[in-house]
């Protein structure tokens, strides 16, 4: 059985007024364990300024693609994007859940919201990667035997505050 694993998340808030640039840089919590087909959840938290007092949107970034919106206004979906994708809020955090993990979601996925405190257009980008986890590593070009716990290689969850 495949797994897929979150590598670190990396929040940026950037602005994108002239000469105005402040970054944040986070990674760091807990880790769980997800196989394919398991539900996972990813957690933007930020303040009152931005995910607390604004929309929050959550996009997909497939390995040479253009980003593409999975859920916007919180919780809402686009036509086309599947069941399994929905988003909520509460207070200052937001969340994306992929209720059944498949292979296809190996990407990129940014939280996004616009923040007031520097009344200008900015986004808060939080941007972690999913991918799928060989079953069978290789060491010099040499196959090794399958490791009985190949099924449950971890995936990293972040919680992300500014």
């Amino acid at each position: 059985m495949s797994t897929m694993a979150w590598s670190p998340l990396l929040l940026t808030l950037v602005a994108l007024c002239t000469g105005s640039r402040a970054q944040a840089v986070l990674t760091q919590p807990s880790s769980v364990s997800r196989s394919l087909g398991q539900r996972v959840t990813i957690t933007c938290s930020g303040s009152s300024s931005n995910t607390g007092g604004n929309f929050v949107g959550w996009c997909q970034q497939l390995p040479g693609m253009a980003p593409k919106t999975l859920i916007y206004g919180d919780s809402n979906r686009p036509s086309g994007v599947p069941g399994w994708f929905s988003g909520s809020k509460s207070g200052n955090s937001a969340s994306m859940t992929i209720a059944s993990l498949q292979a296809k979601e190996e990407a990129g996925y940014y939280c996004l919201s616009w923040d007031d405190s520097l009344n200008c257009p900015t986004v808060l980008q939080a941007r972690g990667e999913v991918r799928q986890k060989p079953a069978f590593p290789t060491a010099l070009g040499v196959p090794r035997q399958s490791h009985p716990r190949a099924a449950q290689l971890p995936l990293f969850l972040f919680n992300l505050k500014v």
